[in-house]
């Protein structure tokens, strides 16, 4: 019962709500990813290199044949191409995400930053605060002089 009455604070307190957000916008924003490399990027990366299509090249390790029974055997190969798109796809999605982080850090030392004032204060209030530094400056040569 108490791995139940743990899930259910854990699910209450929104971490896992949370959690499915963030994966659901994960996957949403690699699906993105994935086309904008491979439908944006590749093809006129493709263009300057005379058709060169990244996801076709392999190097083959062992060429696919047919044995003298009839049974056919399959191709071995590396897809260093398809490596290719994937590496792009995770240096867009890294960039990305750099950014973003660097925007949120921004903002929250922003936010945090006390010497940065947001709202003007009234100058009434400006006054009353400098008049009250006033006397404590004023209090401190009085008792300095005894």
């Amino acid at each position: 019962m108490k791995i139940i009455d743990e899930f259910k604070e854990f699910a209450i307190k929104g971490n896992m709500v949370d959690m499915a957000v963030g994966i659901i916008i994960g996957t949403a924003f690699n699906n993105v990813v994935q086309t904008l490399v491979k439908k944006v990027a590749l093809p006129p990366l493709a263009y300057l290199t005379d058709g060169l299509n990244f996801e076709d090249k392999k190097y083959v390790l062992k060429a696919a044949a047919t044995n003298g029974a009839g049974k056919e055997t399959s191709e071995i190969a590396i897809y260093y191409g398809e490596l290719f798109e994937v590496c792009i796809d995770f240096l867009v999605i890294g960039i990305t995400v750099f950014f973003v982080i660097k925007m949120l850090n921004k903002l929250r030392n922003k936010s945090h930053n006390p010497e940065e004032k947001q709202v003007s204060t009234p100058k009434n209030i400006e006054l009353l605060n400098d008049l009250k530094l006033l006397m404590k400056e004023q209090n401190e040569l009085l008792k300095s002089k005894k």
